[in-house]
C-alpha cells in the first residue's frame, strides 16, 4: 500500500486563498506542542508571541522596522519565483547592495551631506544588489549552472567581503578596534518618521515596491511574460517571449530589490556597516514570499506575521526563558505547513494497494 498525490482538475480560488491561513494555524499548534514540551504554558506563549507586541506603540514600530527588508526582498523573490527561477542568494544581494550603497557615505564622511546622498547611496545600492544577482541568472543563461546553488554560494562570498572590508580598509580608526566603519553623517541617513522610535522613510520605499509590483503583475505584458514563463515554458515559447531574456530581467529586478533593502536597511536604522547587518533577511524572506502566494499584498500578510513572530520571540526568551531558536524552528515549521497545504489544494491523496506476488 502507497499514497498517491493526484492533481485535482479543479481547486476554487478560496481554497488557495485560505491555505496558508490554515498553515499558520497549523504551525501555532506545533509550536504550542514543542512550548509545551519545554514546560512552559502554550497560551502564555501565544500571548507573548502574537498579543503584546501589538498592543503597545513600540511593539508596531518595531513591528513596521522588521517587516521593511522582509517586503523588499520577498517582492523581489516573487519575480523568480513565478517564472520559476530559484534565487536562494538574497542573502548575499542584501550584503552587496548595503556595501554597494555605503560607498558614498563612506566618501563623504566629515563633509556637509546634503539630501543628494542618500539618492546616490540607495541608487547604487540597487545598482550593486541587481550586478551580483545576475552572476547565477548570467552562468544560467550561457552555460546552464544550477542558479540555486551558485546565489547560495554566492552569499558567503558577499559576507566574508564585507567581514574583509569592516575589519580592514574601512575599520573606522576611532572605533576600538571593533570592525565596523564610521557612523554616517546624519545627512547621509535617512530621515526618521518618528521622533521616538526607529521608524524611517525607507517604509515608504517598501509601499511603493508593493504597488509598482501589483501593476506589473497585472497590468504589464512583462508580468505576463513573467507568470507564463514559469506555469507554461513551452507555451511561453510559442508566444515569443524570450526565456533567456526573462531570467535576466527577473534576476535583476530581484537582487535589485534586496541590495535596496541592505542599503535601506545601513542607511536607516543601522548607520554604519558592520558584519552581523542581516540576521538572515534573505532567507527569511523566501518563508514570507510563499506565506504571500507570491502575491505582493500577500507579501505584506506573510511579512507582518514573520516580523511578529521574530519581535514575539525575543519577548518570550526575556518572560518566558524561552530560546530564541525557537523562532527560527517556528519558522520552519510554518514554511513546511505552508508547502504541505498548496500540496493538498492541488491534490488528492489516493491510497494505492499493491498487489502481493
Amino acid at each position: 500500500m502507497r499514497l498517491e498525490l493526484v492533481p485535482r482538475t479543479d481547486v476554487p480560488g478560496y481554497a488557495r486563498t485560505l491555505a496558508p491561513l490554515g498553515a499558520i494555524v497549523a504551525a501555532i499548534l506545533i509550536g504550542g506542542l514543542v512550548v509545551a514540551l519545554l514546560g512552559r504554558s502554550p497560551a502564555a506563549a501565544l500571548d507573548v508571541y502574537f498579543v503584546q507586541p501589538l498592543s503597545e506603540s513600540w511593539g508596531l514600530q518595531e513591528l513596521a522596522v522588521k517587516m521593511l527588508p522582509l517586503v523588499l526582498i520577498a517582492v523581489g523573490l516573487s519575480f523568480c519565483f513565478r517564472a520559476n527561477l530559484w534565487n536562494i542568494g538574497a542573502e548575499g544581494q542584501f550584503v552587496a547592495g548595503a556595501v554597494a550603497g555605503a560607498m558614498v557615505p563612506l566618501a563623504t564622511h566629515g563633509m556637509e551631506a546634503g539630501p543628494w546622498v542618500v539618492v546616490v547611496a540607495l541608487v547604487l545600492g540597487t545598482l550593486g544588489g541587481a550586478l551580483y544577482a545576475l552572476i547565477p541568472a548570467f552562468l544560467r543563461v550561457t552555460l546552464g549552472v544550477s542558479e540555486i546553488l551558485t546565489s547560495l554560494m554566492l552569499v558567503y562570498v558577499a559576507q566574508l567581503g564585507l567581514d574583509w572590508l569592516v575589519r580592514g580598509p574601512w575599520r573606522d580608526p576611532k572605533g576600538f578596534n571593533f570592525p565596523q566603519t564610521v557612523v554616517f553623517e546624519p545627512g547621509a541617513q535617512l530621515p526618521m518618521l518618528m521622533e521616538a522610535g526607529r521608524l524611517h522613510a525607507g517604509a515608504g520605499l517598501a509601499v511603493i515596491a508593493v504597488l509598482a509590483t501589483w501593476f506589473i503583475f497585472s497590468r504589464t505584458l512583462f508580468g505576463f511574460g513573467i507568470r507564463v514563463s514559469g506555469e507554461a515554458p513551452k507555451a511561453a515559447r510559442f508566444a515569443g517571449f524570450d526565456a533567456n531574456r526573462l531570467v535576466l530581467i527577473a534576476f535583476a529586478v530581484s537582487g535589485g530589490l534586496a541590495g535596496l533593502a541592505g542599503i535601506v536597511e545601513v542607511t536607516g536604522q543601522i548607520g554604519q556597516l558592520k558584519p552581523s547587518i542581516s540576521p538572515g533577511y534573505g532567507f527569511t524572506a523566501i518563508i514570507v514570499a510563499f506565506l504571500g502566494r507570491l502575491h505582493p499584498v500577500g507579501i505584506l500578510f506573510g511579512a507582518f506575521v514573520i516580523s511578529l513572530t521574530v519581535i514575539g520571540g525575543e519577548n518570550a526568551q526575556i518572560l518566558l526563558k524561552l530560546p530564541l531558536d525557537l523562532t527560527t524552528v517556528f519558522q520552519g515549521v510554518l514554511l513546511m505547513c505552508v508547502l504541505a497545504a498548496d500540496a493538498l489544494v492541488s491534490n488528492r491523496v489516493r491510497i494505492v494497494r499493491t498487489a502481493r506476488a
